[in-house]
Parts: structure tokens; sequence; C-alpha cells
């Protein structure tokens, strides 16, 4: 039964944050505590606020591109392919190189897993287990050699160009990729034996922090707090866009609505991963990489909105311009922000140990949220 702030009660009230290790950024969340419960939990956002949208309103769409790594440094390419592809729904006259597209799909991919192993050993340090992030930071280090190979960048990539990308790969780095996917599956049954296993873990996240289907609907959740809820919304399937519509993958759901069915649904995520990455490399076309006919000053008039399934969820950008060089308007439609607001209501009544555990399963970048 959930449990309500007594004014009459006597209570601890706590701040964990903004300086917190489990909130992974500066993420102030202002506790009730009876005890060891927590009888209510309240987010303060804002202190690393950048004004990202203002930003993107008085710069031009390229000047602006810069800004959308640094929003989610976890997954910076999602956030790079979600606004690149809103900006080229304005240009109709634009049409982007299919050997482009696929490396705009191969990349993002990697850098999801790169993601989801970054999530697996922090979500783990928080709960106390010191080992699981040496492992996954090693397999994490090797994505990230292929990336910079490509990209020039390790965390806040700008890779994606209007109209394309901005290198070319060859075969070397296909079949270092392919190596790549090689090593994770074989490493996958390790990181299960080492945690998914492991009773102590088990303890710590099974029945805790239960999302109802309602819930997650209610809140706008999405990611995989939403499939680990047992409901299949990926925007790759929903609403596709890029080459997504030609690979075949799988929508990994659970209908544990725990921590620990957030947890299984990231680890098939990876495995879903590692299959697009396989099947784009296949198929990669020969061709250029960039449009022969990209504008060199865009002025573009109308209004956009174009979603994406980032690391963490549905990644959306709103863009409406009146012809000239910046939009006039410009709203991010983030998924930590919404995951985070389910908080409150989920934790009246769990232990102050489990807040760690909840929050750990939502993944959540604070940058994101504040941008």
């Amino acid at each position: 039964m959930i449990q309500k702030p007594d004014p009459t009660q006597e209570t601890l009230v706590l701040n964990m944050g903004p300086q917190h290790p489990s909130t992974h950024g500066v993420l102030r969340v202002v506790l009730h505590c009876d005890g060891e419960y927590v009888l209510d939990a309240e987010p303060v956002i804002g202190y690393g606020h950048r004004m990202h949208e203002l930003i993107g309103e008085v710069r031009d769409h390229r000047g602006f591109y810069a800004n959308v790594g640094r929003m989610d440094y976890g997954g910076a390419l999602s956030f790079g392919h979600g606004h690149i592809l809103a900006v080229e729904r304005m240009l109709p006259d634009l049409e982007v190189p299919e050997r482009a597209e696929y490396l705009r799909v191969i990349t993002t991919e990697l850098n999801r897993v790169a993601s989801h192993l970054l999530w697996f050993g922090a979500f783990l340090l928080d709960l106390g287990a010191f080992t699981p992030i040496l492992y996954s930071f090693d397999d994490r280090e090797a994505i990230l050699d292929l990336l910079e190979h490509v990209t020039g960048a390790r965390l806040t990539f700008s890779y994606m160009r209007v109209g394309g990308v901005c290198a070319d790969v060859d075969k070397d780095w296909c079949d270092g990729v392919l190596a790549f996917v090689k090593r994770m599956r074989d490493r996958i049954p390790m990181y299960h034996k080492l945690v998914s296993g492991n009773i102590i873990f088990r303890k710590r996240v099974e029945d805790v922090g239960l999302i109802t289907r309602d819930m997650a609907l209610k809140y706008g959740c999405t990611g995989p707090v939403i499939r680990g809820s047992g409901i299949p919304y990926d925007v790759r399937r929903s609403e596709p866009y890029s080459i997504y519509p030609e690979l075949d993958f799988d929508i990994p759901t659970s209908e544990r609505c725990d921590c620990m069915g957030r947890y299984d649904v990231r680890w098939a995520e990876i495995e879903q991963s590692l299959r697009i990455i396989e099947q784009a490399i296949a198929k990669l076309p020969e061709g250029p990489v960039m449009a022969e006919k990209v504008p060199k000053v865009i002025k573009a008039k109308g209004e956009v909105y174009q979603a994406v399934e980032a690391a963490r969820g549905s990644l959306g950008y709103y863009i409406a311009c009146d012809g000239s060089t910046s939009p006039y308007r410009m709203k991010i439609r983030v998924p930590s922000y919404s995951n985070l607001s389910i908080l409150k209501e989920l934790t009246r009544g769990i232990l102050l140990s489990d807040l760690v555990a909840v929050m750990g399963s939502f993944d959540l970048v604070i940058p994101e949220i504040d941008r």
C-alpha cells in the first residue's frame, strides 16, 4: 500500500544528490523517509540546464548539430541521427545515398551497444558490485576504437551530415565490426553467468520497482522502461525511418515489469543490435556517402517532427522554420525526462536501498533531462 507523508508524523528529509554517485549527474532527489522507507521522492532538475533548444533557434542547422551529442553523451549518434533526419525532411529535393543510410544505422547501433554496456557497468556499481564494470568497459572500448576510426571521436560524435556522413569506411573496418559482433556474442553468456544468475543481484532487483502497463502509458515512458512492462513499442518499428524497414530484428519485451525485466530487455536489445549490425554490413551497398547537391546555406520553411529510437527510448525533434537560416522554434522530446517523471509515484513505500536499484534500472542521463 502506498504511504503518503503525514505532516504530523516525524519524518527524515534527505537530499539524494545533486552530487550523489547513483544519480550519474547533477540530479537532486528530495526524500521524505520514515526510517528506511521512502514516503515521498521529489526529483529536482535543472542544475545542468544549458538551453540547447534556445541555442538551436539562434544557430543555423549545421551550427547546432555539434550540440546534440552533448545532450546524451552515452548515445550521441542517435541524437545526431534524429536531428539530421528532421532537417533533411525539410529539404524534399535532397536524396541521401543509400550507403550513407547504412553507415548511419551501423554506427548508431554500435553506439547503442556501447550505451547499454555503460549502463550495465554503472548499474552494478551502484548496487555494490565492482567487477562487472571492468568487463563491460573492456567491450565498450572495442566499440569506441571502431567508432573513433571512422568518426574521429570516442564520446560526443559528430559523424552525420545533412545529406550523408562525413567519412566512408573500408573493408578492414567492416571486418573489424564483424569481429566485434562475434566477440560480443561469445561474451554474453559470461555476463549472464557473472551477474544475471547471481542470487545477490536478483534479490536486489526482482519484484522491485514494479511499473504496470497502465503506469508506463500514463507517464509516457518509452524505451527499455516501457518494453520492460510488456509493451513492444519501438520507434524503429512503430514509426520506421532510415533503412530499418529493410532489416530483420525483434523488439524484446518482458512481462516482469520490475527492475529485472528492464535489465533483461537491455541485454536482449544488445543481441538484436548485433543482429542489425551484421545484416547492415552484409547489405552495405557501394556508392558515395554524401548527396551530390547539398545546399551550402540551408533555408527551410515549414515544420517537422522526427522521432528515432535512442538508447533510452523515443527521441523526437520538432523544428518549425520560417524560411530563415535558423529554426523559428525547436523542441526536443527526450526519453529520460518522461521516464524520470514516474519516480515519485513508483517509489512511495519502498526501501531507501531499493531506490538506487529503481533509478539505475531507468538508465538516466541527466544532461539529456536538463537540455
